[in-house]
């Protein structure tokens, strides 16, 4: 098969599978594969090996230094310095992707909210996810759903898919498309329906951002962060 006929049977082949796909967002996004069970397999392997390599890259060269000359220890350390840090802040970024309500990012802390409506919206959201996950919104500021994926934390913004077993995480830059004026817990609404709707188109739309360890991501979560991915960790492996 010629180059340009290969290229056209792959494009085929792609406007099939958008085909399939229940949501006119995703069905947009013809080009992207969508995401199941075995492109997240895929996508957690890449991100191992490319946090593996980054290690491999700085810290070998602070081991050969020592190997060459113990008193060049000073000069190693900053290339085991750049082996952690760099890990560090891609989790951070993961961490960072999910805006609970209420948070220094979230849009109830704007300066045009409107206290009211934010309330309003925040029953609201409350009777979509039931009396059990009312206490954890209040408490984490995000909403903890389980699918066949996994379990997600959503938030205004963003989504961390833990995988079953609660071993590892995947996070997602996600937001609706017209936020303008909506309250805070009218966004993470929006999000969490969209999930529900087809959870595959939802994970194919998103932005995939981080992908590793969970303990990794939590770490680098603040307290009400922190306990809806416990919240989320223990779902998935309830599920597993």
């Amino acid at each position: 098969m010629t180059k340009p006929a290969a290229a056209a049977a792959a494009e085929g082949d792609a406007a099939a599978a958008a085909a399939t796909r229940t949501t006119p967002e995703a069905s947009a996004l013809w080009w992207r594969e969508g995401a199941s069970e075995r492109t997240l397999r895929r996508d957690g392997r890449r991100w191992t090996a490319w946090t593996s390599w980054v290690v491999a890259v700085f810290f070998s060269p602070g081991a050969l230094l020592i190997w060459i000359e113990p008193l060049t220890f000073p000069a190693a350390l900053i290339c085991f310095a750049h082996a952690i840090a760099v890990p560090w802040l891609q989790a951070g970024r993961g961490a960072r992707s999910v805006v609970p309500i209420g948070s220094e990012r979230s849009a109830a802390r704007a300066g045009d909210a409107d206290p009211g409506a934010e309330r309003v919206a925040l029953g609201l959201l409350g009777d979509l996810v039931g009396h059990e996950q009312r206490e954890l919104v209040a408490r984490t500021g995000c909403v903890v759903e389980r699918g066949a994926l996994g379990a997600w934390v959503l938030g205004e913004q963003g989504a961390i898919l833990v995988r079953p077993g609660g071993h590892r995480v995947f996070c997602w830059c996600v937001r609706i498309g017209d936020a303008e004026g909506l309250p805070a817990a009218d966004r993470v609404a929006h999000l969490l329906l969209a999930l529900r709707e087809d959870e595959a188109d939802f994970a194919t739309v998103a932005n995939l951002g981080f992908s590793g360890a969970t303990w990794r991501v939590r770490l680098r979560c603040d307290g009400r962060h922190r306990q809806a991915l416990d919240a989320a960790r223990a779902a998935a492996r309830s599920g597993s």
